[in-house]
């Protein structure tokens, strides 16, 4: 088991930056340092997209999928600059659900089940270690009744919320959103809704957060100066 979640790890870290499938002969890749530039260090999305986040705030959304090995290597990180973002940086996530990954649209419902139940802090760590440390790819109903079941969910509030009108909602929401923002893997991470940056851009996991730091700070700036001059 413990090979077997080193491996995993492994794996993970190079998925995060594009590397997998060539792990020993791949070049590092290179870290991108400022200033960062438009089509080299992030794309800009035309035409920009709404977000859900209050005024005076930037939204930062992170495009994921449990199934995905660089998600799972992702984790880790994002959860440390959490602790230490910006105030004024707003984290949301957009569940993928492509058909080239089975389990992706499953994993989706269960994300905003947990969500509706308020078991997202102790939810998303737990679901991706099930998935790549345990094997567990959670991908039928009857195993996400046993997961949820070990968060205190029962079996009738997980299905009624599993199948309902509300989950159902955020889920076309989620597929609409990601096909607007034109992703391609996952990992991928968008600024309030006008750019979006992936890790192959960035070379490293720290100067993937300075990148997503500095287009949000812009956006900031840019806010700002505009309720300044009404």
């Amino acid at each position: 088991m413990r090979s077997t979640a080193i491996r995993a790890l492994l794996f993970a870290a190079a998925a995060l930056f594009g590397t997998a499938g060539a792990f020993a002969q791949a070049a590092a890749p290179q870290v991108a340092k400022p200033p960062f530039e438009a089509g080299k260090h992030y794309a800009v999305l035309s035409p920009v997209q709404p977000t859900s986040t209050s005024p005076g705030k930037v939204e930062v959304t992170e495009i994921f999928m449990f199934g995905c090995p660089g998600c799972f290597g992702f984790e880790p990180y994002i959860q440390a600059w959490l602790e230490k973002k910006p105030d004024y940086i707003n984290f949301v996530r957009l569940p993928a659900q492509w058909s080239s990954h089975p389990e992706s649209p499953m994993h989706a419902r269960a994300y905003y089940t947990a969500e509706a139940l308020g078991k997202l802090g102790e939810f998303e760590e737990d679901f991706f270690n099930e998935v790549h440390r345990n094997g567990n790819l959670l991908d039928t109903e009857a195993k996400l009744i046993a997961f949820f079941a070990a968060h205190g969910v029962d079996e009738a509030a997980f299905k009624s919320t599993f199948n309902s009108f509300a989950v159902n909602a955020k889920l076309k929401r989620a597929e609409e959103l990601v096909q607007r923002y034109r992703v391609q893997s996952t990992p991928s991470v968008v600024v309030n809704g006008k750019y979006q940056t992936v890790g192959r851009m960035a070379g490293s996991v720290e100067a993937w957060f300075a990148i997503i730091e500095d287009l949000a700070a812009r956006e900031h700036a840019s806010a700002n100066a505009a309720a300044s001059a009404q």
